[in-house]
């Protein structure tokens, strides 16, 4: 029997209490191998009070440096009051975002974000200039190390304000972490799109933006794919826009006080339903909600005092009124009047786009009506395939249930039975399933929907993941491709990337498509085995193995995923399995115009550019 009496209770101090719940404060952990892993929140968190310094009118400038493992982040704002600097990093529930006059509609509410970075972080510094003296603070693990008093600054830098921070995440918290600098690309655009005058530069790279929504869906959507042009508009604390595309589902992004709500929440259901109603309020229709969506693109932004989320994390709002203790406007009703209004002028004042944001409802509702059919039939024979089919080996926990490790579940995609076998004697059958493909799936590109339900695969694939409804079913958290590292493998990723990208984007768009990377060879010797990843690790490898004198070393080329054995395949899907995440990059190409240059019949282009980016990769022979 447990023991549990006096001694059982503990206080912990804050940082300990942060170290050692650290998902309470930032969500997940990770490597900085997904765009959400804890790193990057640990950034964000610096970040959104140099936002919250802009949004009160204080600096205009934000200058990032990431670099693999530490981060700068300097702002302009009026810096943080000499006197207070160590309690606002190191005293949880201290800031100056609790005087609502002082930050009336701050992203940060609750005084740890910094506390959460600094507790987090091997080395931690801040530097505060304000009124014409500077101070600085270092701590090691939330433990202060030294402290300054405070200086005069320079006469050349006397006008100078604003806060200095630089920390480095702590390996022992996020284990071989690195960052990704492109991982903050999105951030950082979401940040100059919501507020428009701010300059934000990262590693040399340059961010602003003029028009604010408009130019986050110009970024986000083509103007070869947009049925009509953006629809923009806006009134104080409020920000929208939208505009329709040939794709099947409809896509959100929504902010509140600048803090991207992945997760959406009180306010982006209340565009959808001010959309749905203005629309058939317009044209005096009653279309179906799924028909008013398909293919809608929308932006808002509302700025709220104190808002309530739903995590520490803030991805989902569940405020009701735009003011706390249900003071204020309903959100629901603000949100509504202001489309209701807005929209319906547009649409009046612009007959063609009316006439093409009805046409395209009108293709969706013809396209629902087609699907239904092919829907039922679908339906009824995967029913009977599920009670034979072979194809998935399912795990215990999924994605879309109450579990608390929900988030591990993982669903591998491979090819042929061999590297099925493999991956599925060594997986960890409790979250993790493996779906095995016949060999090469069909490119779907420029298919029409009902494909995935004609196709006997792609529909069983569709099932596995429950993805028919949307996000809110998906079943596994983590979708990996796990294919042979040869032509044909490769070939059978960008299918499958083709499939979603050109289905279910939004999965993509998520997080949730990630690309297993297994090593190429392995190098061995009596004493040391050492995986390689690449022909640079092959060669580092043996000189490495060889140095410790105990026989020259075995080089195996591993041709197939059904080569590594089991008890191998289970390091390189087990904690530290490496993944290459699937991002959508917009900034050059759109999803579609990608896919049309990449799986399209466009034969000629793609051969110039294959030539115009080969690549002669230099190889030493082993002899």
């Amino acid at each position: 029997m447990v023991k549990y009496d006096e001694s059982s209770i503990q206080s912990l101090d804050w940082k300990d209490h942060i170290r050692k719940r650290p998902g309470m404060y930032i969500g997940k952990l990770g490597d900085g191998n997904q765009v959400d892993d804890g790193i990057y929140v640990l950034v964000k968190e610096i970040i959104d009070n140099s936002i919250d310094e802009h949004v009160m009118g204080f600096g205009k400038r934000i200058e990032l440096t990431v670099g693999e493992r530490e981060v700068t982040v300097r702002d302009y704002g009026r810096g943080i009051p000499l006197g207070k600097l160590v309690d606002c990093v190191s005293k949880i529930n201290t800031g100056g975002k609790y005087d609502s006059e002082a930050f009336q509609k701050s992203v940060g509410l609750n005084g740890v974000g910094t506390k959460a970075v600094n507790a987090l972080s091997s080395r931690f510094k801040v530097t505060t200039m304000r009124e014409g003296k500077q101070k600085s603070a270092e701590f090691v693990r939330g433990v202060l190390t030294k402290e300054t008093k405070p200086t005069a600054l320079s006469p050349a830098n006397a006008k100078d304000s604003g806060t200095l921070t630089v920390f480095e995440p702590d390996d022992a918290i996020f284990e071989g972490f690195r960052f990704r600098p492109g991982f903050l690309d999105e951030l950082l655009w979401n940040y100059v799109y919501l507020n428009v005058g701010l300059t934000i530069v990262c590693n040399d790279k340059v961010y602003q933006s003029k028009n604010g929504l408009s130019d986050l869906l110009a970024a986000k959507v083509s103007e070869d794919d947009r049925r009509y042009p953006i629809l923009h508009f806006r009134a104080a604390d409020i920000e929208v826009a939208l505009t329709h595309t040939d794709a099947s589902s409809d896509e959100y992004f929504s902010f509140v006080n600048g803090q991207y709500t992945s997760m959406g929440g009180t306010h982006q259901n209340s565009l959808r339903e001010a959309i749905i109603k203005t629309v058939r309020d317009f044209y005096k229709k009653n279309f179906e909600p799924p028909d008013i969506r398909a293919g809608l693109v929308a932006a808002i932004s509302v700025r709220i005092q104190e808002p309530v989320f739903e995590s520490q994390t803030k991805t989902k709002l569940g405020s009701q009124t735009t003011e706390p203790d249900g003071k204020g406007k309903s959100i629901r009703s603000w949100v509504g009047d202001l489309v209701g209004t807005q929209l319906d002028n547009l649409l009046h004042k612009n007959k063609e786009t009316a006439d093409a944001m009805l046409k395209r409802i009108q293709e969706s509702e013809h396209e629902r009506k087609e699907l239904a059919g092919i829907r039922k039939l679908s339906k009824e024979r995967t029913k009977k395939a599920n009670l034979f089919n072979k194809k998935l080996r399912d795990c215990r926990i999924h994605f879309n249930s109450n579990h608390p490790r929900r988030n591990d579940s993982t669903i591998f995609l491979t090819e042929g039975d061999s590297a099925s076998g493999s991956i599925t004697t060594a997986r960890q059958a409790d979250c993790q399933a493996v779906f095995s493909l016949r060999g090469k799936p069909l490119n779907t590109f420029g298919m029409h929907k009902k494909i995935v339900y004609e196709n006997e695969e792609l529909n069983l694939l569709q099932h596995a993941l429950n993805l028919e409804e949307g996000l809110e079913g998906l079943r596994y958290n983590k979708i990996i491709i796990a294919t042979d590292a040869d032509v044909d493998g490769m070939h059978i990723r960008i299918l499958l990337l083709t499939f979603f990208m050109q289905f279910f984007p939004e999965v993509v768009r998520a997080g949730h498509v990630s690309i297993l990377s297994t090593p190429l060879f392995r190098v061995r010797n009596k004493k040391e085995t050492v995986y390689c990843y690449s022909e640079a690790e092959k060669q580092a490898a043996i000189k490495k193995v060889e140095a410790n004198k105990s026989g020259k070393a075995e080089i195996t080329r591993f041709k197939g995923l059904g080569e590594i054995s089991p008890d191998e395949f289970s390091a390189f899907i087990g904690k530290h399995m490496r993944v290459e995440p699937v991002r959508v990059q917009t900034e050059e190409m759109s999803v579609s115009q990608t896919l049309r240059f990449y799986m399209g019949k466009n034969t000629p282009e793609r051969l110039d550019f294959i030539v115009d980016n080969l690549k002669l990769e230099a190889v030493e022979t082993q002899l």
